[in-house]
Formats: structure tokens, sequence, C-alpha cells
């Protein structure tokens, strides 16, 4: 696949909810994950698919997600960036919050081998 059909197949993938099935199909064994921010007792960087996956389902199993929403794909040679938009609670705290943030993902060989989140740490 080339780069903008991996960023139009992770678009409508995200946009149905199927966060998991993109994570699993479209990333590379190898991906690394990098936040703006390290989550709670997490690194900033998450290294290779099982990490991805902790992450993410740690996020999920902290949220409860109201809506959400992706924007994009933009292309640029062999990146390209996602828009993401989500209103959610924070189950621990139970605090709701809108979140805005962009997503910029690196292809090689056919897959993902690099995603960095970008969004507003309260700086």
């Amino acid at each position: 696949m080339t780069t903008m059909e991996i960023a139009r197949k992770l678009v409508e993938l995200c946009r149905q909810g199927k966060n998991a099935e993109a994570r699993d199909t479209l990333f590379s064994p190898d991906v690394v994950s990098v936040e703006a921010g390290a989550p709670p007792g997490q690194q900033r960087e998450a290294k290779g698919i099982a990490a991805v996956k902790a992450k993410g389902d740690w996020w999920f199993a902290n949220h409860e997600v109201h809506s959400a929403s992706v924007t994009g794909p933009w292309p640029h040679d062999d990146r390209f960036v996602v828009g993401f938009q989500f209103d959610v609670t924070n189950k621990p705290s139970g605090q709701r919050m809108k979140m805005d943030e962009v997503a910029l993902y690196t292809v090689s060989n056919g897959k993902i081998v690099r995603e960095e989140f970008f969004y507003d740490m309260g700086m």
C-alpha cells in the first residue's frame, strides 16, 4: 500500500471506531509511538506493537468516549497527519474534557513505523 492508501485506511477505520483494527493491520511490528507527554505511570515513547497496544488499551480503559471525530489525512512524502477530536470523561477523576490532537505518521515498506502525537500540555 502507498502512504496515501494507508492514510485513508487509517482515517476510515478510526472514523468507524476500529482503532485497534487500524493498529493491528497498518502498523509495523516495530512501530514507535511518541506522546507529547508521558501518560500516568508510562513512558513518552512506546516501542513495538505490544507496547503500543498496551498504551491504547490503558487509554480506552481510563476514558469514557462520548464522541470522537477524525480529520484528514494530509500527506507529505512518506508521512501524513491526522487530526483527532475527543469528548471524554477521565474515569479515575470523573473529569469530562475535550481533547484536540494531531498525529504525524511515518510509513516505510507499506506499514506505519512511527506515530507522534501533538496536543496542548497546558503550558
